[in-house]
């Protein structure tokens, strides 16, 4: 179990987390989710040793994070880190990369732990391809597959598929989440992207103004939004009479006490996406078709949250 007790970090005397305290048990994902600045990276650092905290603690099982201050190597043989910042070696191979830290006396298991990340990461076919040939997404990849090479007990990551194409990612964020589940790997993520989060988290936490203002799990906190920012991470929402309403909770009827004007309708797959006006103030609304600008309709809240 990870133990996270009471943490505070301040960076030239400005506050960045403050009396930050959650646990994750062994084999579980948790997203940290929050907006630009809100200390999701930080976190991840004093979680992996990088940083020293200026009050509480860390603990991984019984062993006890620290930062530089106390080990002059950064990080620990249990956990791996995946940051933004790839650091990956350019002029060796992608296989040679993910092999890098595998012991050459077994060369024989060590060729079929690179040939299984390879495949976990959609690489296969760049193997023998040297790393400075490739883009921005592949280098995440790899950077992905080297970190589970010595199959970590926890893994940290930093918004993991920022650079991958929309082409890839989704079925990546299969390959990868369900690995890490079979292996039993306790995965942390922090993301601002719902799509990395809502399928895969038995929990997230939310981050804003230095401190945890939601725990729970995806469903939860879907159903149960307290405030805009926890609405706004899972899409269109609106706050009617005080209460927030997704997107997809309004329907459009014949006629009711709730009555808007259509201000456009953005095509978005299977739906449109409707603004309209409402009270003056700014909604939307999910619907099958496009409406029309300056249209009046009359809408009705299909299910209100609590």
């Amino acid at each position: 179990m990870l133990q996270v007790k009471n943490i505070e970090f301040t960076y030239k005397k400005t506050s960045v987390l403050k009396d930050i305290s959650f646990s994750v048990e062994a084999g579980e994902h948790l997203s940290i989710i929050g907006e630009s600045g809100s200390g999701k990276s930080t976190l991840l650092k004093l979680l992996y040793g990088e940083l020293d905290a200026n009050k509480g603690q860390i603990f991984w099982k019984n062993s006890e994070i620290l930062g530089p201050k106390y080990n002059l190597v950064v990080g620990y043989d249990f956990m791996k880190y995946v940051a933004q910042e790839f650091d990956l070696m350019p002029f060796i191979s992608v296989a040679e990369n993910i092999g890098k830290h595998l012991s050459n006396f077994f060369p024989e298991e060590k060729q079929t732990r690179i040939k299984e990340l390879l495949e976990v990461v959609e690489l296969t076919p760049f193997s023998n391809t040297k790393v400075k040939l490739l883009s921005g997404g592949q280098k995440q990849r790899v950077a992905l597959a080297r970190a589970l090479a010595n199959e970590p007990e926890i893994l940290l990551l930093d918004e993991p598929f920022s650079h991958i194409d929309n082409f890839k990612k989704q079925s990546l964020r299969r390959n990868l989440f369900n690995y890490l589940k079979t292996k039993n790997i306790t995965c942390i993520v922090a993301s601002h992207d719902k799509e990395d989060v809502l399928p895969y988290s038995d929990k997230m936490i939310v981050l804003h103004n230095h401190k945890i203002v939601a725990n729970n799990t995806p469903e939860y906190l879907f159903n149960h939004p307290k405030t805009p920012l926890i609405a706004s991470f899972f899409g269109d929402f609106n706050v009617i009479n005080g209460k927030i309403v997704y997107a997809h909770q309004l329907q459009i009827v014949e006629d009711s006490n709730l009555k808007a004007t259509v201000k456009k309708s953005y095509f978005k797959g299977h739906y449109y996406l409707v603004e309209a006006n409402l009270n003056g103030a700014t909604i939307f609304i999910e619907n099958k078709m496009f409406i029309e600008n300056n249209r009046e309709i009359y809408l009705f809240i299909k299910s209100q949250l609590s």
